[in-house]
């Protein structure tokens, strides 16, 4: 799979003969080849699609890019050398390039070594990405897939007295042995009152009877990712955390049903914000409901209070509201939702319902 055509053809309105893809995200999401933050880089114009890369990569990008002439860099031809040679044969003279994905050095480097004006076109690939294709939400789901097949298998063994180290390392363990080549993020697991930091990183700390245990976690397949958060109980908790847990769930139930393509990101956070703040909580919800994901877990467009823009169909977001009390404890529970014109489908399968262990 790759979206060498979709670039082509976007070229033109956007007064480019050529964009330069330097960054591993778009490099990837145009040539479908995976490769390290240093290892090629990608030339789309008008006329042609070329891809630069040294020895170590050379065999693979032959056998895996389609599309596309194939150059490889040694002590004769530098990736200044390829591209040039590459502007020259596709009579490029104005090219776009990833300011929000390229040094400074390596900018002055692009700009004193090409023989063209070079212009900034990150906007460019952000907005063909906002919009996932049929393959896309394939992989996306199959990485969903896998997520859930390792979080289930890890509430069975759940055990009070595991850390949250462990608990982290074992859900990656479970994901990449079902079929995952990678996490999406580092892996959040909180208890207790480190839930009531969103992004709290695992620690030693065992978890214990009455308390919840929330896990923030996702993977990669295919190249793209999965996100998802889940609270669970371990043994009884109080009636104040289980009217927490159903505010939260309720928020969600609302964002999910406002999600559809044409909705502001700034509408669909509303309609999840309001329940909480109805409910006297709207001091711990700090967050925004939501962001896009892909090829990489955060994209865009996203869910949040400033976004007054409408959301396009095939936007594929997480909806996350959650609710933090200070030392005390936290609830958050996601899924990740692809828009369509009457409302969205949603990509998880796993209950919303509060999990008891």
């Amino acid at each position: 799979m790759n979206h060498w055509k979709q670039v082509n053809a976007a070229l033109e309105k956007a007064g480019l003969d050529a964009v330069l893809l330097t960054g591993k995200a778009n490099r990837f999401y145009v040539t479908g080849f995976d490769v390290d933050e240093e290892g090629g880089v990608a030339l789309v114009s008008r006329r042609g699609n070329f891809f630069f890369t040294d020895g170590r990569y050379l065999e693979a990008a032959e056998a895996q890019i389609e599309e596309a002439a194939i150059g490889c860099v040694d002590r004769e031809h530098s990736y200044l050398d390829w591209i040039n040679e590459a502007l020259a044969l596709s009579g490029s003279h104005v090219v776009g390039f990833e300011e929000q994905a390229m040094t400074v050095a390596d900018f002055r480097a692009y700009e004193t070594g090409l023989h063209c004006t070079l212009r900034e076109a990150s906007g460019l690939l952000q907005k063909l990405r906002q919009t996932k294709d049929t393959e896309e939400v394939r992989r996306m789901e199959k990485a969903q897939e896998i997520a859930e097949s390792a979080f289930s298998q890890l509430l069975r063994e759940l055990r009070p007295g595991m850390t949250e180290r462990q608990l982290a390392a074992r859900l990656q363990y479970l994901a990449i042995a079902g079929g995952a080549e990678k996490m999406s993020f580092d892996t959040i697991v909180a208890s207790g009152p480190n839930g009531s930091m969103p992004h709290a990183v695992p620690t030693d700390r065992a978890v214990q009877e009455g308390e919840f245990i929330t896990f923030d976690f996702g993977c990669v397949y295919g190249g793209y990712c999965s996100d998802m958060t889940r609270t669970v109980a371990l043994g009884e908790i109080t009636d104040e955390m289980e009217h927490v847990y159903q505010i939260v769930q309720q928020a969600q139930r609302a964002g999910i049903a406002a999600a559809r393509a044409g909705i502001t990101g700034q509408a669909m956070d509303a309609a999840a914000r309001q329940i909480i703040e109805e409910a006297g909580y709207g001091a711990y919800f700090g967050h925004s409901l939501g962001h896009s994901l892909g090829v990489e877990v955060h994209e865009s467009p996203n869910a949040t209070p400033r976004n007054d823009q409408p959301l396009p169909e095939g936007a594929v977001l997480s909806v996350e509201p959650g609710i933090y009390l200070p030392g005390r404890f936290g609830v958050r529970i996601e899924d990740v939702v692809v828009l369509e014109k009457e409302g969205c489908r949603d990509l998880m399968k796993m209950t919303r319902e509060l999990q008891r262990l």
